[in-house]
């Protein structure tokens, strides 16, 4: 028998859940988590098993469309035949699309097996094209196995869109470049107002910009068109004349676009959070640990979705702490 629509109280239909596997990342970005971040121990994080199975729960219940995050997905162990478990709900129609998200230090080992899976698309973090700058950004001298991993995605015919974090002094300047490379090979890209998420050694009010300051730049010497397409997250696209590609605005600061949410995400310790940039969250390790049956996990997604809260209240200034002291990695991307 099929299930009711999963609802919040703000009559906003959840279709879409982010699951984050592990909390590690083998990159620093500053913006994201110290250098000397501590990871979750190993009993903490759910089994491939347990989050298999609380996927398979969630698709049930209404869920169309699983993406994978972390930290770093692909640098967990192990992680294809988690995604060859989850692609079953591909093949019996539960699931419309299973994506994924990474940093594609390790993609040119992995993509072809993604393709095959059954992934169609991939969201890519890169923030310059530069090697020193992007070995600031990330502590890591990556840039190389990051451009590898995208031409290897690209030739396994996987979707690839680049999501870059706006940095002011870091990458500002760098923007219109990496539009222009990434509609070069056929990408999207999504640009990300950098949000006040853990505690780090950085001051992000001095490397916000809003993105409608970035958006004026670009229109100045580009045409930009907006358009009615969504990939079903929060980017807003317009298409650039000149490029022909599309580019996307993702803005939790400067234009609030919580009232389209139709995500919630599932944590590698098996919380599940109703909101990005609020602490309201449901324990389902607990759950799952204490033997619960799957109606009583559906029943705590329902008691789950009863308590997603209308929005977010991201603010930056200097003399603000982050919303939440939790970082990006922890609840997933």
């Amino acid at each position: 028998m099929a299930l009711p629509p999963l609802t919040d109280p703000f009559a906003r239909t959840i279709t879409y859940l982010r699951v984050s596997v592990t909390d590690r990342c083998d990159l620093r970005c500053g913006y994201c988590m110290p250098e000397d971040m501590r990871f979750l121990p190993k009993a903490d994080v759910l089994s491939f098993e347990e989050l298999e199975r609380l996927c398979a729960v969630f698709v049930r219940a209404g869920v169309t469309k699983l993406r994978i995050t972390g930290g770093e997905p692909l640098v967990r162990k192990d992680i294809l035949s988690f995604l060859r478990g989850v692609a079953r709900h591909l093949d019996d129609g539960g699931l419309k699309e299973l994506a994924l998200t990474t940093n594609a230090t390790r993609l040119a080992l992995f993509a072809r097996d993604l393709a095959e899976i059954g992934i169609k698309r991939v969201n890519i973090s890169l923030d310059t094209l530069d090697r020193e700058t992007f070995k600031r950004i990330t502590k890591r001298d990556a840039l190389p196995a990051v451009l590898e991993g995208i031409d290897a995605a690209r030739e396994a015919g996987l979707k690839v869109k680049i999501n870059t974090v706006a940095l002011k002094h870091d990458n500002a300047h760098e923007i219109p470049r990496i539009i222009q490379w990434a509609h070069e090979r056929g990408m999207d890209v999504s640009l990300i107002e950098t949000m006040p998420l853990g505690e780090i050694e950085q001051d992000r009010t001095d490397q916000y910009i809003s993105l409608a300051d970035v958006r004026a730049n670009l229109a100045s010497f580009w045409t930009l068109r907006d358009v009615n397409e969504t990939t079903g997250g929060p980017s807003a696209y317009a298409r650039i004349a000149e490029t022909g590609g599309r580019l996307g605005f993702i803005t939790p600061l400067s234009h609030n676009f919580c009232a389209s949410c139709n995500r919630v995400r599932l944590t590698c310790t098996g919380r599940l959070y109703l909101c990005l940039g609020q602490d309201e969250h449901v324990d389902f390790r607990a759950a799952l640990r204490g033997g619960a049956s799957d109606d009583d996990l559906h029943a705590l997604l329902l008691e789950a979705l009863s308590i997603k809260p209308e929005r977010h209240e991201f603010q930056i200034a200097p003399e603000l702490a982050p919303a939440l002291p939790r970082h990006m990695s922890t609840t997933g991307g």
